[in-house]
């Protein structure tokens, strides 16, 4: 029993190795040998590895040990599985993962060696020094985006601020006057809302449309909201979303601008069917400091280049 045990955990590991190699190589099968491997680990390794060891030295004093234990490694490597694979409710899940360890296995840890008089001490310090390689492990994990990735989404907004300032050159378009100051409103909305975020973020919009770099929390979860939330609108993005569509409800009303109607949607990448969410939350954009600002520089530039066609 115990030499097929180990056999099950070799291949498990193995599984997970190669998962994490091509993960980082973005090839493709990495999500199912990571989401295998992982469920093979929680599922089949850990509670066969547990039973067996605590029939082998376990009694009645340490039994709420083993299942600590097995719970402990089911939530730890759960959360990651999610976080990795960027499924939903994986942020939650990590952070439960996080503290976990530490007010379920830790508290039943000491409860049952401070009941054994011949426990070694240096089984206590192994088992911290593991659960400190948990938190790290878990708090790299809870890193939005790589750096790299973060350096690439600031060369999109140069692009985008350089395509601007050579569309600001044009002439004002007056043959669609009302299409125009929808549009104007739009613009003004999303220099509202670029100004209050890069304020923030202890730069100007000035600064960042000469040259966009690098914000004093790039990547952090949930500040743009904070942020945006000062608009005075219940939900951040709300004022965006109500000048969007009067945009879109100008150009049906206004004869040959049809067509534009029909794809500003997707031009502004507006959510029309689901009223309950507003398009900046939607498109998860929120979430990233970084991404939030982009997502109103590519509006900003792509209503420009409309006005320059009308």
């Amino acid at each position: 029993m115990k030499q097929k045990i180990y056999i099950l955990g070799v291949v498990t590991v193995l599984i997970i190795f190669l998962g994490t190699i091509f993960k980082v190589n973005h090839w493709p099968g990495a999500g199912w040998m990571l989401t295998i491997g992982i469920a093979a680990l929680v599922l089949l390794f850990l509670p066969l590895a547990v039973i067996n060891h605590y029939k082998a030295h376990g009694n009645k004093q340490n039994l709420l040990l083993h299942i600590a234990t097995w719970l402990t490694g089911f939530v730890v490597f759960t959360s990651m599985l999610f976080k990795v694979q960027h499924w939903p409710y994986a942020g939650v899940l990590l952070t439960v993962g996080l503290i976990f360890p530490y007010v379920v296995f830790l508290p039943v840890f000491i409860i049952t060696i401070s009941k054994n008089k011949n426990f070694n001490i240096y089984n206590t310090v192994f088992v911290l020094f593991l659960l400190a390689v948990n938190s790290v492990f878990s708090a790299l994990l809870a890193l939005n985006v790589s750096r790299a990735m973060l350096h690439d989404s600031f060369n999109i907004s140069r692009h985008y601020n350089s395509v601007e300032k050579v569309l600001n050159q044009f002439p004002a378009n007056d043959t669609k006057p009302g299409v125009i100051q929808k549009i104007d409103d739009v613009l003004k909305v999303v220099g509202e809302y670029k100004d209050l975020i890069l304020t923030a973020e202890r730069t100007s919009t000035r600064e960042w449309e000469n040259n966009a770099r690098d914000l004093y929390r790039p990547d952090s979860r949930d500040a743009a909201v904070d942020v945006l939330l000062t608009t005075g609108y219940a939900r951040p993005g709300d004022k965006l979303d109500i000048s969007m569509k009067a945009l879109i409800k100008e150009a049906e009303n206004t004869p040959g601008c049809e067509d534009l109607a029909k794809s500003l949607p997707a031009i502004l990448d507006l959510r029309i069917k689901d009223q309950d969410i507003p398009s900046l939350v939607h498109h998860n954009v929120t979430n990233i400091m970084t991404w939030t600002v982009i997502y109103l520089d590519g509006v900003e530039t792509n209503l420009k280049l409309i006005k320059t066609t009308l």
